[in-house]
């Protein structure tokens, strides 16, 4: 029993140190998504209001918006903002709902982020190495930049992964109590 609970201790320890950590990004990607609302803000108002309009402000509506989207997936895994089919999964024991979880995140979630990460490393270095640039003239330059979010999100997903099964380890272990 007492190295049950000393064991209950350290992944409640790991797990703070995760969440710790994808709360730091979650709000860096608050500051972001702050950043895109007044990047389109501008964009709009010199577009209608002075018939001016910069390709480069439009690419970072773009390039925000993904890098939100992309870290927010790993955010929203540590809220339990993310879908999933409740009509059956409510009605479960806690205990059941994290044997689910678990099972989900090693089945579906590790595989799918996996294969993105190693996926997207040839299309990210091949932007990188050949320093590719927007194809429209006044756009962003070092593209490669943002191609390298798609493997790095993927990474922080990965991460708020681990976290969730730790979180769900952790329920399964107070439920035995």
């Amino acid at each position: 029993m007492q190295s049950d609970n000393k064991s209950l201790f350290w992944l409640k320890r790991v797990e703070g140190f995760f969440n710790s950590f994808i709360d730091i990004i979650g709000k860096i990607i608050a500051w972001l998504l702050i950043l895109m609302v007044f990047n389109v803000l501008l964009d709009v108002v010199m577009r209608y209001s002075f018939h001016n309009s910069s390709v480069g402000m439009q690419e970072m509506e773009w390039h925000l918006f993904s890098v939100v989207i992309l870290f927010g997936l790993g955010y929203a895994l540590k809220e339990e903002a993310h879908v999933r089919v409740d009509f059956l999964y409510e009605n479960y024991a806690p205990r059941t709902k994290a044997y689910i979880n678990i099972f989900g995140t090693l089945l579906f979630l590790f595989p799918f982020a996996l294969l993105i990460i190693f996926g997207s490393y040839e299309y990210v270095m091949d932007a990188y190495i050949s320093n590719e640039i927007s194809e429209d003239p006044g756009g962003l330059t070092h593209r490669w930049v943002i191609k390298a979010m798609i493997p790095t999100g993927f990474i922080f997903l990965l991460f708020a992964g681990i976290s969730y099964i730790l979180k769900n380890i952790i329920i399964i272990k107070e439920a035995k109590k």
